[in-house]
């Protein structure tokens, strides 16, 4: 590891059946390598999950049942996959799902490999590090960066954009080692990026909601920004105007 522009990536995506890795299955998966400003080698395939491709998943990705039969089936990919990988940091929007994913059907076919322990840049992390774009999706932050499009939401489409985003987020690191340090360190979020207060700011949120919230298995980014709004509140003494309905008779 380090100067990034001598440092080879690779970007995955994988389109699923399904938002469970164990019980949903790979349906589509897209790796390319790559240094600063060059593709060095791509991959991409349809894989017959010999599972059901459930509605919500289809009205995403667009791949219909038919379109898988006949094609690879995931034990016949993952060797070249985890080749293609080796020591490379990986680089993905969210890449934690698309990882387990993997790892899930590596378990189920007993193939060894050392995904769970393996460095990567989730370049979700790295667009609320950045806190320009209006919401931090691939598809905003593509607008946002004036990425011209590569069409539908399929693997290698959202890898290549994906790929011009992050040389856009890693604009301000020199090494590796400067993005892995920051990364450790917990990223304060503006707005609330789920649930049904989606894009409210911190301030704005209930407090009742808000110590609901605080219990959630929620990302460490997520985590903090709620718990640092309930700090903030304590200190200004806000918890009990907040919680009372009746503090202003």
């Amino acid at each position: 590891m380090g100067l990034l522009k001598q440092e080879t990536f690779i970007c995955l995506d994988c389109e699923t059946t399904g938002l469970d890795p164990a019980a949903d299955r790979i349906i589509e998966i897209a790796a390319v390598v790559f240094q600063e400003d060059t593709v060095i080698d791509r991959f991409e395939t349809l894989i017959d999950p010999e599972h059901p491709i459930s509605e919500e998943s289809i009205a995403i990705h667009h791949i219909t049942p038919s379109m898988v039969q006949g094609k690879p089936k995931i034990h016949e990919i993952l060797p070249l996959i985890f080749k293609m990988i080796g020591k490379k940091i990986i680089v993905g929007h969210g890449i934690p799902l698309d990882l387990a994913f993997l790892i899930e059907s590596a378990k189920r076919h007993e193939l060894a490999n050392t995904l769970s322990s393996h460095l990567y840049f989730d370049t979700l992390r790295l667009a609320r590090l950045y806190g320009e774009s209006p919401t931090n999706s691939l598809e905003k932050l593509r607008e946002h960066f004036n990425i011209e499009a590569e069409g539908a939401h399929r693997a290698m489409n959202d890898v290549l954009v994906n790929i011009e985003v992050f040389r856009f987020l890693v604009q301000n690191f020199k090494t590796t080692e400067q993005i892995i340090e920051r990364l450790k360190k917990p990223i304060l979020l503006k707005n609330m990026p789920l649930g049904k207060h989606k894009g409210r700011p911190f301030a704005e949120i209930p407090v009742e909601y808000l110590l609901w919230a605080a219990n959630k298995d929620f990302d460490q980014d997520l985590l903090f920004s709620i718990r640092s709004e309930l700090k903030k509140r304590k200190k200004g003494n806000q918890f009990e105007q907040a919680a009372n309905p009746f503090s202003f008779l």
